[in-house]
Parts: C-alpha cells; sequence; structure tokens
C-alpha cells in the first residue's frame, strides 16, 4: 500500500510540473507575440508622397527614398496674444482639432475628449513631450481673450494647449491643405460653420500620422496608444 502511495504521489508531482510547464510556455509565447507586435507596429503616413532617386558611389549606384508630405509652416496668435508657430511644435508629437468657442454641435464632445486626452497623457507623464493645438474656425468672435476664457473654463492646461486665431483665410487654408480635412463657414450648418470632427496626430517631423473621430470615446482610446507607439519611435 505504502508502494502505491508513493507511485501516486509522484504521478500528482508530475501532473502539477507539467502544467505549471504549460502555464509557463503559454506566458512566454505571449510576451513574445506582444514583443513583437509593438516592435512591428508602424503608424502610416497621410498625404502625397514624393519619391527621391539618388546616385552614390563611383559605381554610381542608386537608391530610392521616400518623401513624406509634411504640414505647412503655420502662423497664429493664441490664448495669450502670443505669435504660435510650427517652431513650437516642432519636434514634438502634437494632436491638432478645429472648433469654435460658440459651437453646439460636436465641438463641445470634442474639446471634452481632449481635456481627457491632456488628462490621460498627463497621468503618462507625456505631455511636454506631447503637446495640443485648436484652432477656431470663427477668428473674428473668437479673439485672444475669448479663448482664454474658454481655455480656463473647459480646465485645459495651457502650458501644453495652445487655442489659436489669426486671419480667417490662412486657418481655412491650413485645415485644408495642411491638415487635410474640412473647416469654411456655411450658412446652412448649425452655428454658420461646418468643420471636420476629426483630430490630427502629428509627429516630431510633422509628418500627419493618423485622423479620429474627437466625439468617440473609443477612437480617442486609439490616438492614446498611437501617441506612445510614436513616442517610442522617437524618444525610447
Amino acid at each position: 500500500m505504502r508502494l502505491k502511495r508513493r507511485s501516486g504521489n509522484l504521478d500528482d508531482s508530475v501532473i502539477r510540473i507539467a502544467l505549471l510547464l504549460i502555464v509557463l510556455a503559454i506566458v512566454s509565447a505571449c510576451n513574445r507575440r506582444s514583443k513583437v507586435q509593438t516592435e512591428e507596429r508602424v503608424l502610416p503616413y497621410y498625404g502625397e508622397h514624393d519619391i527621391q532617386l539618388t546616385h552614390s558611389g563611383a559605381a554610381g549606384e542608386s537608391s530610392v527614398d521616400t518623401i513624406y508630405y509634411t504640414i505647412p509652416k503655420f502662423s497664429f496668435v493664441n490664448q495669450n496674444g502670443r505669435i504660435v508657430s510650427n517652431r513650437d511644435y516642432a519636434g514634438k508629437i502634437f494632436v491638432a482639432d478645429f472648433f469654435f468657442t460658440h459651437c453646439e454641435s460636436i465641438c463641445p464632445m470634442i474639446t471634452a475628449k481632449m481635456v481627457n486626452l491632456q488628462h490621460r497623457l498627463d497621468s503618462a507623464g507625456l505631455l511636454g513631450q506631447v503637446m495640443l493645438l485648436s484652432h477656431t474656425v470663427d477668428p473674428e468672435r473668437d479673439t485672444p481673450d475669448t479663448l482664454k476664457q474658454y481655455a480656463a473654463l473647459v480646465g485645459a492646461d495651457t502650458a501644453t494647449w495652445n487655442f489659436v486665431t489669426g486671419n480667417a483665410d490662412d486657418i481655412y487654408w491650413q485645415a485644408q491643405q495642411g491638415y487635410i480635412v474640412t473647416a469654411f463657414p456655411d450658412a446652412q450648418a448649425q452655428g454658420g460653420f461646418f468643420h471636420t470632427d476629426k483630430v490630427v496626430l502629428v509627429d516630431p517631423e510633422m509628418h500627419i500620422r493618423g485622423y479620429y473621430d474627437g466625439t468617440s470615446t473609443q477612437s480617442m482610446k486609439t490616438l492614446f496608444e498611437d501617441i506612445q507607439t510614436l513616442k517610442m519611435q522617437y524618444h525610447p
């Protein structure tokens, strides 16, 4: 009988060890898969690309480089009356959107999602490396003072988030030709302006890397994840 009990104990031990090895193998495989997916994940580039052919070496060997689209230079006035330009955002990941302060349709939702994004970035220690930029599509009414009051009302941290105004034509051009989104006055639209609900992710080299529905919680969650991906690419 003692031999049988020993045999039974031995069988139980072997089973437990086998199960433990199986669990460890599964965990290891999942970790490897997650690591590979993180390393291989590359965000797309938006806008028209150019191809550049270069020749080098005595043999005249040639190589092909892709020149990715970059947003044009810009210069606007922020909520403090200070000039804000592309130079203030160079080398930074940033998120851009379009709104107007008296908007009663999608703007409050987009702004609320942007505030939430800023809080998440702050909690993750990413503010400073990541900035926000909101353009009014109603510069006639949205003066710097109005934008300053609006920023305070929504609880924005203006150290890393600029609300900008300027010449109307420049703003619309920057939206349509720069960020490749829609923004223009429209008497038929609620509030008198038609503008995109998309927020735009821009990398430190001014390439557009993503568009997200600014009214969608899930889409903004994806934006936060994509910001982390860019952060690992540019600031590992």
